[in-house]
């Protein structure tokens, strides 16, 4: 069957807008707390730990990050082939498995945390800080989890614009209660990063809560959740690990490489590794629609080979190929004349170390985002047609490649933190032209789960 490109297009951005705007609200809500955060006395130390423990959870999210991309794989699959038994049980699975990760996660991180931030060179009061809010939002981790899984799924459906608004809500909780708890507003406790953590907690256990009631209200067409737990489909599970290993073992890699990173930086200047943190503030934000952009297309691929349809499955990916490249372009611009004034968020002084190593980060964000614009889109590619070998291999070449380079140019030739972070965005473009290159041998289509066709493992059950 023919695609029509142009209406291909036109629902990639209808999908994806949602997307967008629900991305923008969560990095919002991290981006705000690191301007409160910058505002409490001895804020240069908080926001090191705080920098320190953002790549912490991201570290340890990486199997929740390959549960969901198994999950989305497979209920889009199931729904692009009109199979609603097998969407509603591998969803009703996969929030049984969340919570059991959940609990796994939260014993490990909690015990492992301060190791860790050790290892990476943080200073005695840059652990003290870090601890204090690792311990919160790891000991409630189960809340952050079903919050990703819920709005996945229902992206999985076609569904994006509830998930919008129940974090439109979220954000909006979370602002109100760090404003309070971070500098003592509102008659609370100053608490400074612990507020910030108590805050981030409860709204996300807000939005959980408020999606789990919608879907039991049928308030999304298609899902249904069921309170009574199940016994474990060990068929179902044992596919969702095929699929979401590989993308887990991706995020493992991706992040060793932003905490090779952080080590290197923490040895040459812990301000360094704050104003990578501050960086990183900013670049999500921009990174939002690119990165929306790709889950978006992770849906439609799922979908459109679930209805045995590849003709549409390939525009798609074009169509995300040229958006992902224009948006993020743009953007890239933004960045390299916009680094000084971005600072004024967060209330860093001109002519300071901080602002200094910050500037230069953030130009180079700017430059890093053309060149990885490809890679992001055939990502959601990959993903939607379970085909999450081929972003691992990528990742691996191309993180084998930069941690040396960052070695090399920081410490070998002595540019220091500059040099660090140089090597960063030529490993990004090694990922755009490798990924350009397994899109083109058409791999992705003949994936095991493109192979096994549109039914889910024990759809059947009950």
């Amino acid at each position: 069957m023919a695609a029509d490109s142009s209406d291909i297009s036109r629902r990639l951005v209808s999908l994806a807008l949602p997307v967008i705007g629900l991305n923008v609200l969560n990095v919002l809500a991290l981006t705000v707390d690191t301007i409160m955060i910058g505002h409490i006395p001895n804020s240069e130390v908080a926001l090191t730990g705080l920098g320190f423990a953002v790549q912490i959870l991201f570290l340890l999210m990486v199997a929740m990050i390959g549960l969901t991309v198994g999950t989305v794989a497979l209920v889009a699959r199931a729904h692009g082939a009109r199979d609603p038994d097998a969407v509603n049980h591998t969803f009703a699975q996969s929030v049984q498995l969340t919570v059991l990760l959940s609990v796994v996660v939260a014993v490990a991180g909690n015990l492992l945390c301060e190791p860790i931030l050790r290892l990476l060179g943080a200073g005695p009061e840059s652990i003290g800080a870090g601890r204090d809010y690792l311990h919160i939002l790891l000991t409630g981790v189960v809340f952050n989890y079903l919050n990703i899984l819920l709005i996945a799924v229902m992206r999985g459906v076609g569904n994006t614009r509830l998930p919008f608004f129940v974090a439109l809500l979220m954000n909006l909780l979370n602002a109100a209660l760090n404003y309070g708890l971070i500098l003592g507003n509102y008659g609370m406790p100053a608490l400074g990063i612990q507020g910030a953590a108590i805050g981030t907690l409860v709204a996300q256990a807000f939005a959980v809560v408020m999606m789990a009631v919608l879907i039991k209200q049928g308030r999304v067409p298609g899902l249904s959740l069921p309170m009574r737990p199940r016994a474990i489909d060990r068929v179902l599970a044992k596919r969702l690990v095929g699929i979401g290993t590989p993308a887990a073992m991706d995020m493992v890699v991706f992040n060793a490489g932003f905490l090779s990173i952080i080590g290197m930086l923490g040895h040459i200047d812990e301000i360094a590794v704050a104003a990578h943190g501050i960086g990183l503030r900013v670049q999500a934000l921009a990174f939002v629609p690119g990165m929306s952009i790709g889950q978006a297309t992770a849906a439609m691929v799922g979908n459109a080979l679930g209805a045995k349809n590849p003709d549409e499955a390939r525009a798609t990916a074009r169509s995300a190929m040229v958006l992902c490249a224009v948006l993020m372009t743009a953007l890239g611009m933004i960045f390299i004349v916009g680094a000084s004034p971005m600072l004024t968020l967060f209330d860093i002084q001109p002519g300071t170390p901080l602002a200094a190593y910050s500037i230069t980060w953030i130009r180079l964000l700017g430059i890093c985002m053309p060149l990885v614009s490809i890679y992001i889109a055939l990502g959601g590619v990959f993903q939607g047609s379970g085909s999450t070998r081929i972003p691992l291999r990528i990742n691996i070449i191309a993180t084998v490649a930069q941690v040396p380079m960052s070695a090399l140019l920081g410490f070998g030739i002595g540019l220091g933190a500059l040099g660090v972070w140089a090597a960063f965005p030529m490993a990004l473009a090694m990922k755009s032209v490798m990924g350009f290159s397994a899109y083109r041998k058409n791999r992705w289509l003949e994936s095991e789960l493109g192979r096994r066709g549109a039914s889910t493992p024990g759809s059947d059950r009950r």
